[in-house]
């Protein structure tokens, strides 16, 4: 279940990018946590988009009139290790250059900031949700999906 924030300011992207990003994200996160990308997955991995006003974004007191990218994972407690979390990192920040057509050096215009939810902290559908429940509906999705060639 984990939530995805993408904030920019205006004009950075198009729409279809915005689209491309959302899904290039959404795979990372999924790839990370080592959850099945199936439609179940992804139907409860939501991403909001905030689209900046010019001007809104600073950096050393002054507007910043460049691509800039604030990516915010939330994920329940345990679903990412050090080492998956790293892998996000490094995906997300390569999804948004390839998607932003962000150069190698100014990586540093994007920002992956990664949250976990404390254990019994996580409500949907009027109940908590136990992190073990996603990894059961995990293995379960594993189990149904056909066997690859």
């Amino acid at each position: 279940m984990p939530l995805i924030d993408i904030t920019y300011p205006e004009g950075a992207l198009t729409g279809q990018q915005r689209e491309e990003l959302a899904n290039g994200l959404t795979a990372a996160l999924l790839r990370a946590e080592r959850a099945p990308d199936t439609e179940f997955f992804r139907s409860i991995t939501w991403t909001y988009v905030h689209e900046l006003p010019g001007g809104a974004v600073f950096t050393a007191g002054r507007p910043v009139f460049e691509p800039t990218f604030r990516i915010q994972a939330t994920t329940p407690q345990g679903a990412l290790s050090d080492r998956r979390r790293a892998e996000f990192v490094a995906e997300a920040t390569r999804v948004v250059r390839e998607v932003a057509g962000i150069a190698e050096q100014d990586a540093l215009r994007i920002w992956v900031l990664c949250h976990e939810v404390p254990e019994g902290s996580w409500g949907a559908g009027g109940q908590v949700v136990q992190f073990q429940q996603l990894v059961g509906a995990a293995q379960q999705q594993r189990e149904q999906a056909p066997a690859a060639s």
